[in-house]
């Protein structure tokens, strides 16, 4: 499970190191692709197997469906981290998610988000308040 919020640089060759909780977990292989909300999402190459099976199954008479996978799945890459626990991350994602040399890399269960430091800290502004005060549950049977 990946969890926690870690603050690492974004080098000049557009390579991330990984956080060391999440290696032990990446080390097979990753998959990074485009998120929502302008972030990348970062999947173990196991937990993309899973999500993969989910996207066969969904209609391809349905529009939306289509539209989704071709966003989701043009954009991603599928990386290697080296001995030092780096990962490249793509032009064309740095560019999507407006990467600096500043990032957040967030745990979220079963997979890790990557935004910039000034975005993620702008979102964590707007939707702070509204984690505190949901009233329903937005998670069934979680509390």
């Amino acid at each position: 499970m990946l969890l926690g919020q870690h603050s690492p640089k974004l080098d000049e060759k557009g390579r991330v190191i990984l956080p060391a909780k999440f290696r032990e977990e990446l080390q097979g292989g990753l998959v990074i692709t485009r998120g929502q909300d302008r972030c990348l999402f970062v999947f173990s190459a196991a937990e993309f197997a899973l999500v993969n099976d989910k996207i066969r199954q969904a209609p391809v008479t349905n529009a939306e469906a289509r539209n989704y996978l071709r966003v989701f799945l043009s954009g991603a890459s599928d990386e290697q981290p080296d001995k030092q626990g780096r990962v490249t991350i793509p032009a064309t994602l740095r560019q999507y998610a407006g990467l600096d040399k500043d990032l957040v890399v967030v745990g979220v269960g079963n997979r890790a988000e990557i935004w910039d430091a000034k975005a993620w800290s702008e979102f964590l502004n707007t939707h702070e308040a509204s984690f505190s005060n949901v009233s329903e549950e937005v998670i069934p049977g979680l509390f």
